[in-house]
């Protein structure tokens, strides 16, 4: 299979992703699963797409060639963590969850952008390591905070059960954590930067 013809593949499987997480978002179905329904979403979501990058041949040889420019700027959809302050400062979402999520996220998105822009920082393993270990450990604790505050008060933490904020654990995080280890493995391979 050519590289365009992985290219497709892998568009139409994020399309198709989007569209039934988009359309769980329109159903109104999420907003009444539990805090732990929401957790497992994003742990089997995220499963579930890299066992495709390891075993799917598509999908494979795809994340084997693809620019390491694309995967650094999914990263730019973390500037979301303004939407959480925004929301926190309205009350909608718990303080403990709402800043140092948001904060983190838009830390990762601004550093992100950073290095998108100087070619010198993304040639740099140091750098790369560094910003994705970082990003890596802000995702995983955004996805246990939640998972602890909806444990805690379930309709604290409403707002990530509706759209837009249900893309977040249906679809967009778990794209998030995927991105982080394809990155840590393209970085560990000698020819990568």
């Amino acid at each position: 299979m050519s590289s365009t013809s992985d290219d497709k593949t892998v568009r139409v499987i994020l399309i198709l992703w989007f569209c039934l997480a988009l359309i769980v978002g329109i159903s109104g179905r999420f907003r009444v699963v539990s805090a732990p329904v929401v957790a497992a979403t994003v742990w089997t979501s995220t499963a579930v797409a890299l066992f495709a990058c390891w075993k799917l041949p598509a999908i494979k040889s795809w994340v084997a060639i693809v620019d390491l420019r694309l995967l650094i700027a999914l990263h730019l959809t973390r500037f979301v963590g303004f939407y959480f302050l925004f929301l926190y400062g309205r009350g909608q979402l718990p303080g403990g969850f709402a800043v140092p999520g948001g904060i983190g996220d838009i830390a990762v998105a601004f550093s992100a952008g950073i290095i998108l822009v100087l070619s010198s920082l993304r040639r740099s393993r140091t750098i790369l390591l560094l910003w994705n270990a970082f990003g890596l450990i802000d995702i995983v604790f955004v996805v246990l905070s939640a998972l602890r505050f909806g444990l805690r008060d379930w309709q604290s933490m409403a707002p990530l059960r509706e759209l837009p904020l249900s893309l977040l654990p249906t679809f967009l995080v778990p794209l998030i954590i995927v991105s982080h280890v394809l990155i840590f493995v393209r970085l560990a391979r000698r020819d990568s930067i």
